[in-house]
């Protein structure tokens, strides 16, 4: 099942990728939520097209979608988590730098993950055995790397970990810059890229559990062999939360010392 389950996510992820490339470059309306966030046409016919999918195939599932919240039944704990645009401030700037997401947890593990680029046309994806890139119908495993030394860090909000944690002290911090070149492409569209090993790392705080911007890049960067943790070393769903998701032991050791010393020592 995990096998079709996984196309059955590839699917849903390029329906609203072709929805979010037929928007580049329009002018497209805008829905404020809080704060800076908002939501565009994109974001809520991409997932329309996506949650059409999911519907079709498999309606007994429940859904979490990033712009209509929860529907369905959670009758068999099969939840499809839905982010039909991550990256919204910048595509409403036309920055191609994008992510469609769409993850299935069953019980409390994530099974299978799809995460598109929607204008390199590059399916990231996993069933649980393995991460591959599908390219013009061919599948390629991912290989994460850590050669680059580029490290990705989210800095925007929330941060619950302020006190002892923040992405932007990271980047002033001579110990980081010493190892590592940062890089803020804005969407998590960036940890496919970890497993891929296109960056080193990827660095963020905020509590993720069920969160449909994270879900589907953090089964990939599992699947694909890379090391996964909270901001304090522990299960990154558990403890302080956060996310340091690194392409091999050395680089996120590094990584957790770095944040580590940012501690408060009261």
């Amino acid at each position: 099942m995990s096998s079709v389950d996984a196309e059955l996510a590839i699917r849903a992820a390029q329906a609203g990728a072709e929805v979010v490339r037929s928007h580049h470059g329009t002018s497209v309306d805008h829905f404020a939520k809080s704060g800076w966030d908002f939501a565009t046409t994109a974001d809520v016919e991409a997932e329309e097209a996506i949650l059409a999918v999911l519907r079709t195939a498999r309606p007994d599932d429940a859904l979490l979608a990033e712009e209509s919240g929860r529907s369905g039944s959670v009758g068999d704990g099969r939840v499809w988590l839905v982010d039909p645009l991550c990256g919204t401030l910048n595509f409403a700037v036309h920055t191609m730098l994008v992510s469609v997401n769409v993850a299935l947890r069953v019980g409390a593990q994530v099974v299978v993950a799809a995460a598109v680029d929607p204008f390199a046309q590059e399916v990231f994806w996993t069933d649980g055995t393995g991460a591959r890139v599908r390219r013009a119908g061919a599948d390629q495993r991912l290989t994460p790397s850590a050669v680059s030394g580029l490290v990705d860090v989210n800095l925007d909000p929330p941060w619950p970990n302020e006190r002892v944690f923040r992405a932007a002290r990271l980047l002033a911090d001579e110990g980081f810059t010493a190892r590592f070149r940062p890089r803020v492409v804005s969407t998590t569209l960036a940890l496919a890229w970890v497993a891929a090993g296109r960056r080193a790392a990827y660095v963020t705080d905020g509590q993720l559990r069920d969160n449909v911007h994270f879900a589907a890049g953090i089964a990939l960067c599992a699947a694909a062999g890379c090391v996964v943790t909270g901001i304090d070393g522990r299960p990154w769903h558990s403890g302080r939360g956060g996310l340091v998701a690194a392409a091999d032991a050395g680089t996120h050791a590094e990584l957790l010392a770095l944040i580590a010393a940012q501690r408060d020592p009261a």
